[in-house]
């Protein structure tokens, strides 16, 4: 230890310079590639809605499930998935078997038969339900107004999320409406992301 001080004491002024600089450019770049989701709850999103119209992007997880704790790992930490969802929609993350309270167009959806003292799978939550959730992991997708649009099944890549993500934000899917339409869009659509 006392031969590293005695070296770092006899370095140049120039050389302790450039050390600083390589340690700011390498913790920046660590932050810079860890932007992660900023995510909030339904109830947040609408109601940050009504101040800033934006489209809303629901995880629908459950705590079990081993390809949700795979989205959040390889999709949701990848910084270009992180960086175009916070810039184009509100972040939802919902458990599907969960107890937070949801008000949604007039109606509050709960868990009444949730067990807080059942280990793995519980009960669905009713927002889950109304939403026609039969798959975990699904991503769900909401209009401006918090319409529903539609609800994606599966584990995504961020190549395969990409797709969507882009399609729902410019509104391209509206104009999707046969097997041939999606088939030319997936196959003029450009990929941006990095895996």
């Amino acid at each position: 230890m006392a031969y590293f001080l005695n070296s770092l004491l006899k370095i140049t002024s120039m050389q302790k310079l450039l050390l600083v600089l390589f340690l700011f450019f390498l913790g920046s770049t660590t932050l810079l590639s860890q932007e992660t989701i900023k995510w909030m709850s339904f109830n947040e999103a609408l109601k940050a809605q009504k101040k800033e119209p934006r489209k809303i992007f629901m995880d629908v997880y459950t705590d079990w499930c081993g390809p949700c704790k795979l989205l959040d790992k390889n999709t949701f930490q990848n910084k270009d998935v992180a960086a175009y969802v916070n810039a184009n929609y509100y972040a939802v993350k919902f458990n599907a078997e969960g107890t937070e309270s949801i008000k949604y167009k007039d109606f509050t959806y709960t868990n009444p038969d949730f067990d807080p003292k059942r280990e793995g799978r519980n009960s669905q939550h009713l927002f889950a339900h109304a939403l026609k959730i039969n798959a975990y992991p699904s991503v769900v997708f909401f209009d401006e107004k918090g319409n529903l649009i539609q609800p994606l099944p599966g584990y995504k890549t961020p190549q395969q999320l990409e797709i969507f993500l882009k399609m729902i934000k410019t509104d391209a899917y509206k104009n999707i409406t046969t097997a041939e339409a999606w088939q030319k869009y997936q196959s003029e659509f450009k990929s941006t992301f990095k895996g």
